[in-house]
């Protein structure tokens, strides 16, 4: 029997239509700008990444918040009650309580539907990382693979699901308690640029750094062609804080230097991009380890 549904959130960062395409349930984390609280949509209703990242730039204080228990239930029990098992991978227990929220949500319903499975797993990825990962497992399920298989699949996968980013204003990731003070100084005043990833726990961590910004470009590559496993046959995936221009330029070098032909862009969301901040850029791929 292989009539299940995924559920996940919009750390994700996939693009609206692909996510609808993949016929995912995702449930909005909130993030709260200029005095207002807004859902962060996959299709930016709430508000268009590009005006998000335009308010950061201008100094705007942002917090954000993960998807709570109550969330996941109203999205989870509806499907359970028409017949489908659920399986929620979610944002990685390193950066959010979200997926915390989802795995209480999945025990409650678990125990008030015994005859359903409803399974949860910590991808322990970010962004389209997350996005990735999913995309694939949608693809697993297609091929006819059970509810058990894909979150076999999903444990198997993630730690070589590999994030690279590096950002271009340090300061925003001091303010979210990623890096100290005195190195987002430091770091700015000499143009230093974190080459960093998501590590095996599923939090951030830096890799190594570099001086300007079109060389943090080409240290994303750099480090993809140590690490790939077979890039010619992957789908990549790129997400980046309102900066097309450098997104394109990084997957015209995946392309040429690795032989990959698919690429898949999108924005980072404004709950990530209020960490990370404007100019971030990520890529994602599978790879011997992360």
């Amino acid at each position: 029997m292989n009539d299940f549904a995924i559920v996940t959130d919009s750390s994700c960062d996939l693009p609206a239509e692909l996510a609808e395409e993949l016929e995912l349930t995702v449930l909005p984390l909130s993030f709260e700008i200029g005095g207002k609280e807004y859902l962060n949509y996959l299709d930016g209703r709430a508000m268009p990444p590009h005006d998000y990242y335009e308010l950061l730039r201008k100094g705007e204080p942002a917090r954000t918040a993960a998807v709570n228990v109550d969330a996941f239930v109203g999205a989870i029990e509806p499907l359970l009650k028409a017949g489908k098992d659920v399986l929620v991978p979610a944002f990685s227990s390193g950066l959010s309580n979200t997926c915390n929220a989802a795995r209480m949500a999945c025990e409650e319903m678990s125990a008030k539907y015994p005859e359903r499975k409803v399974i949860c797993v910590d991808t322990l990825c970010a962004s389209l990382g997350q996005g990735m990962l999913i995309y694939y497992a949608v693809q697993k399920k297609r091929e006819g693979k059970s509810i058990e298989e894909v979150r076999d699949w999903l444990e198997q996968n993630k730690l070589h699901l590999c994030h690279l980013f590096t950002v271009d204003d340090l300061m925003h990731l001091k303010r979210g308690g990623r890096i100290a003070p005195t190195v987002a100084f430091i770091g700015s005043m000499l143009n230093f640029k974190p080459i960093m990833h998501v590590d095996d726990t599923g939090k951030l961590a830096m890799i190594s750094k570099v001086r300007g910004r079109r060389a943090s470009l080409d240290a994303l590559v750099d480090q993809m062609e140590k690490i790939a496993v077979s890039p010619q046959t992957q789908t990549v995936f790129i997400s980046h804080g309102d900066a097309p221009e450098d997104a394109e330029y990084v997957a015209s070098e995946v392309r040429r230097r690795l032989g990959v032909k698919d690429v898949i862009v999108n924005d980072v969301g404004p709950v990530l991009g209020t960490h990370a901040g404007p100019g971030t850029m990520a890529l994602f791929f599978f790879g011997s380890h992360r």
